[in-house]
């Protein structure tokens, strides 16, 4: 659990850094915000022993997660938009290129997304329990 959050907070950290550099396109940026959401919400899954499959769909792990943290998927519903850029994004041609700011926007999703879960693990991360 441990683990994953702290690649999420990594692929956070690298977003922030490539938003700050003049970029033809921007889509990096999208794509590691994409995974620090997605990095969170397994955390999540991972801390409840909630299963899930290999998947990218934003919307599909916030409804895995909701029995466990009621409410999270309603307040986190906006990052659902984060899920084109996990693959898709990531070969020309494919989806149009993000504006710098729409990846602020996509990094801005990304960070509530962490932080709520950093909030809702805290209590497990602080014990010091088995990750």
């Amino acid at each position: 659990m441990k683990l994953w959050l702290e690649k999420g907070r990594e692929d956070l950290l690298v977003a922030e850094m490539v938003l700050g550099a003049p970029m033809h396109s921007y889509d990096i940026v999208s794509f590691h915000a994409q995974q620090a959401a997605e990095k969170s919400l397994k955390a999540v899954l991972i801390r409840y022993q909630v299963p899930f499959g290999k998947t990218h769909d934003i919307r599909q792990l916030l409804s895995l997660v909701e029995p466990v943290a009621p409410g999270l998927r309603a307040r986190m519903s906006e990052a659902e938009a984060l899920t084109p850029y996990a693959v898709a994004s990531r070969y020309p041609g494919v989806e149009p290129g993000a504006s710098r700011d729409e990846a602020s926007r996509h990094l801005a999703l990304a960070r509530q997304v962490v932080d709520a879960v950093s909030a809702l693990l805290k209590p497990y991360l602080d014990a010091g329990r088995p990750a």
